[in-house]
């Protein structure tokens, strides 16, 4: 199994941003960390390892890039204006930048990717499964941190919020708007923990939102897991092969 590392000066987001991929051939999977974590912390914390089986196999590429907006909104800029417009900065480089490098790669300009990530991953993975459902087949969602407004934003739910959170500007899409019928081919499956510093209710909430504009989604309880690694390393490897492990689905 190879790895390969490239970083390059996003004029988006006005700073540098990292790409990695693990593996070779397979589905590309697009990872985003936690909080502010950077490109390789998949690595640092054992999750290639999790994966091991996956990418030894072909089934997978596992792509991760850095956790920007996750760092403005927590380490310097919460205000509803400074997170609003890094989140979408965000969006558009990962739409303009992150996701033709990944097609490049795999030699294909028109293959789908699977979304996920963990906490603040998830919302980011959320977003982009929303925001691009002609890009994006799946979302594996784990123990998600959806809405921004309890513990994180600092300031008013403007407009500028609402287009820049998907737990918010999902209700009001067009409900006969391309977009949404789009998104309503593709799939999200929730999964979260019951232990320590998990919040259930806020996957069962997204469940609601998502089911409400007809999207389909499953949420699944892992009973007494916390909200942390080992968590999330039996769970990423778990579902994908649930979703993907015919490798004539793949």
């Amino acid at each position: 199994m190879t790895k390969a590392k490239e970083t390059w000066h996003s004029t988006r987001l006005g700073r540098d941003l990292t790409l990695c991929r693990w593996g070779e051939v397979g589905r590309p999977v697009l990872f985003f960390p936690t909080a502010a974590g950077d490109a390789e912390e998949c690595e640092r914390f054992l999750l290639i390892d999790a994966l091991g089986e996956l990418l030894e196999q072909g089934l997978i590429k596992l792509y991760s890039c850095d956790s920007t907006a996750g760092m403005v909104w927590l380490k310097e800029d919460a205000t509803t204006k400074g997170g609003a417009r890094i989140q979408h900065a965000y969006d558009q480089a990962l739409e303009h930048e992150v996701l033709p490098a990944i097609r490049k790669d795999c030699g294909d300009e028109k293959i789908e990717i699977v979304v996920t990530g963990p906490s603040i991953g998830a919302f980011q993975a959320l977003s982009m499964f929303l925001r691009h459902p002609y890009d994006v087949s799946h979302a594996i969602l784990m123990s998600g941190t959806f809405d921004l407004t309890k513990k994180i934003l600092r300031g008013p739910v403007d407009d500028a919020f609402t287009a820049a959170s998907p737990l918010h500007f999902l209700p009001r899409l067009d409900p006969e708007g391309p977009l949404l019928k789009k998104a309503r081919e593709r799939y999200a499956l929730i999964v979260t923990g019951t232990g320590r510093f998990e919040a259930p209710e806020e996957s069962w909430r997204l469940a609601d939102v998502l089911g409400s504009r007809k999207i389909p989604n499953r949420v699944v309880e892992w009973e007494g897991w916390d909200h942390d690694w080992p968590l999330w390393r039996r769970q990423l490897p778990y579902y994908l092969k649930e979703l993907f492990g015919d490798a004539s689905k793949a």
